[in-house]
């Protein structure tokens, strides 16, 4: 079974390990002995290291999840060449990993932490040599879409690696409104539960505006609730959301 080296062990590095648990053998190096415990009795499997001031990582297979800032920090630690460097660092260039870390091949990647339910959306880019395997590491968390370019892959960072945070703040407010108009706050929850979960196979074969026109009937309920958003800018906050999540990818790769 392949071994999986992963630096850094935050929430998403914690939703990918999940996911990819029994599909292969994973140690994961942090710099918090606690917070490695913590993990560690979590979940049993994995191996856990803290991280010294030197590092081997020849013939490794990396996954880079930690804070771009952490980076040039982190480097000068990590010794010898990597087989492989799978980067989940937002905005950091394929060059800038390049300068900072040797290995064989590099592929950037922006899963999002559905990664623990292998429900993730995830982008790559990167070494065409290292593209398959890639994919195949990834694809055991969800789905997969590989991108030509970096610029692709931080205007998919905006729209899937930080997506459910938008749709967290979607969720949250539909429920708010069920218990405005007067509802419990549990059956707000459990509609909106079942609203995304039923709404997201629907996407597969249908556009949105098909949906929406499905359920909108002349002078109905939804049409006005509809008008109402369109009033309150909603999707033009969505919209503006998207850019400027993408320009903070664009700022984190000139640093």
């Amino acid at each position: 079974m392949t071994k999986l080296t992963f630096i850094g062990n935050g929430n998403m590095a914690k939703a990918m390990i999940k996911g990819l648990l029994g599909k292969y053998n994973i140690e994961v190096y942090g710099r918090n002995q606690t917070t490695l415990n913590n993990l560690k009795n979590e979940i049993a499997e994995i191996e856990t290291y803290l991280l010294d001031d030197t590092n081997e990582i020849n013939g490794k297979n990396i996954i880079l999840c930690v804070k771009p800032n952490s980076l040039d920090d982190l480097a000068p630690k990590l010794t010898g060449c990597a087989n492989s460097l799978y980067s989940v660092l937002a905005g950091t260039k394929l060059e800038t990993l390049k300068e900072k870390i040797k290995a064989t091949a590099y592929i950037r990647t922006m899963p999002n932490v559905a990664a623990s339910y292998q429900k993730s959306m995830t982008t790559l880019t990167g070494d065409g040599a290292l593209k398959e395997s890639a994919l195949e590491i990834f694809g055991n968390i969800g789905e997969t879409l590989w991108l030509k370019t970096e610029k692709e892959i931080d205007i998919a960072t905006a729209v899937a690696g930080s997506g459910p945070a938008f749709l967290a703040l979607i969720a949250e407010a539909l429920s708010d409104g069920g218990v405005n108009a007067g509802l419990a706050r549990n059956d707000a929850n459990t509609l909106v539960q079942g609203l995304f979960a039923g709404f997201a196979p629907m996407l597969v074969d249908t556009k949105p505006s098909e949906i929406k026109d499905s359920v909108m009937s002349p002078g109905g309920t939804t049409a006005s609730g509809y008008a109402s958003m369109e009033k309150n800018g909603v999707r033009n906050g969505m919209i503006e959301a998207i850019k400027s999540a993408y320009d903070k990818a664009c700022e984190l790769g000139k640093k």
